[in-house]
């Protein structure tokens, strides 16, 4: 096993460019939210280093509702479009506002793109809903999502999260009476999402705690439940024509439409974690992991099983950390958790000849995961294999703080070796 994870070390190695050691860190240092991995190492397994796996990290947010916030799909991708020719599915009312306001985004006017934007929100309002035809709700949340973007590129945090809250206030109560669509749930859901990222962000601990569990009670009443067996890729997106019109013409984020059904659950389940609740938090991990990696004959992407991968070592980290005194059956049990992330993320590896970022770091703390528990379980021998495992790959990829840990550990043990051997 050791043979093989050093094989699988070096030959990754060769693939990695410096591209990819860039890409890693950078996803590493926007991680507001993030993916948190968990790496324990020492009892009780309480220390966190925020790890390069995902953007928002909940930018899963991720993220996540995608966990990566990439750019909205802006009208230049679209050759057949003309942003001043466009708008056809909007209210004649809002139509002009919503083309110089989303032009002015384009050109990063921001202040001048605000006003265009707001105007239009604020008269969304005063209009009948059947003034937007087909999924009126879609419509006007995409123009809050619009606005709201805007004032988060123009440093206007707190005023966007405003927005967030108005538009998921509209669509709540609407909501309540089973009027939305699919695509509007899963806008609710996004915006949710999104709102609990922000609270982080502004600390608003009570706040993100409240919006993450409205997206994962939605999701479980509403998302899941309609979502039948082998569908395979977790993300649900709008596909019908309106709804790519819709982000076409405001060049919405992709978060917007493209709903990560995992990142709720993960990033709940992160916060709980945070907070002590660790019982709430193996569940949600649970439920994530189960969305990340189904069982046959589903099939996940490359990308989700080492999410996957990651979240097993999370738990490794929770059951030990759950105990207040260790036993065998604890550390068999985090143990088992530990070696499956390890084998998902090695399988995964060994699959394909691209470089996924997500799977080498996953690779990383589970090496790491694996040793700690290793260690505690009194067999320094194998933890010392596995921390050399991790930190060479940590140095492979460039990660600074899987280096400074793996490096400590050693030295710890090392040091415990040295005052064995002379008493």
């Amino acid at each position: 096993m050791i043979s093989r994870l050093n094989r699988l070390g070096g030959f990754k190695s060769r693939f990695l460019t410096q591209t990819h050691a860039i890409k890693a860190e950078r996803l590493k240092s926007t991680n507001i939210f993030r993916v948190v991995l968990a790496i324990p190492q020492t009892r009780p397994y309480s220390q966190e280093i925020p790890l390069a796996a995902r953007a928002s990290s909940r930018s899963r947010l991720t993220p996540f509702l995608t966990l990566l916030l990439v750019a909205g799909i802006g009208a230049t991708a679209y050759g057949v479009y003309d942003i001043y020719g466009v708008m056809t599915l909007w209210p004649i009312e809002v139509r002009k506002d919503l083309r110089a306001g989303v032009s002015a985004k384009h050109k990063e006017d921001f202040e001048l793109s605000e006003q265009y934007l707001r105007r239009a929100w604020e008269t969304s309002k005063t209009l009948p809903l059947d003034a937007f035809g087909a999924q009126p709700h879609l419509k006007t949340s995409g123009i809050a999502v619009c606005l709201a973007g805007v004032l988060e590129s123009n440093g206007k945090v707190d005023k966007a999260y405003d927005v967030y809250v108005e538009a998921l206030s509209q669509l709540q109560e609407v909501g309540t009476k089973e009027l939305l669509s699919g695509p509007e749930n899963l806008r609710a859901v996004a915006i949710s999402y999104k709102l609990g990222e922000l609270a982080a962000l502004l600390q608003k601990p009570e706040e993100e705690e409240q919006h993450l569990v409205w997206a994962v009670e939605a999701l479980l009443k509403s998302i899941l439940p309609t979502r039948g067996p082998n569908t395979g890729e977790h993300h649900s997106q709008a596909s019908d024509s309106d709804a790519l019109a819709i982000t076409t013409e405001l060049s919405l984020p992709d978060w917007a439409t493209n709903t990560d059904i995992a990142a709720p659950f993960e990033a709940l389940g992160t916060y709980y974690a945070h907070a002590g609740k660790l019982d709430y938090a193996i569940s949600l991990y649970l439920q994530a992991i189960s969305v990340l990696i189904p069982p046959p004959p589903e099939q996940s992407s490359v990308e989700d099983r080492c999410r996957g991968a990651q979240l097993m070592t999370n738990l490794s980290e929770i059951i030990v950390r759950s105990q207040h005194s260790l036993e065998t059956k604890t550390l068999d049990q985090a143990e088992a958790w530990a070696r499956k992330a390890l084998d998902i993320t090695v399988h995964t590896k060994e699959s394909t000849s691209t470089v996924n970022p997500t799977c080498e770091v996953a690779f990383a703390v589970a090496l790491f995961n694996l040793a700690a528990i290793r260690k505690m379980a009194g067999d320094k021998e194998e933890a010392k294999q596995f921390f050399l495992l991790s930190l060479k790959q940590s140095r492979v990829i460039g990660m600074q703080a899987g280096i400074d840990h793996a490096e400590a550990a050693l030295r710890e043990l090392d040091t415990q070796a040295t005052g064995a051997s002379n008493p």
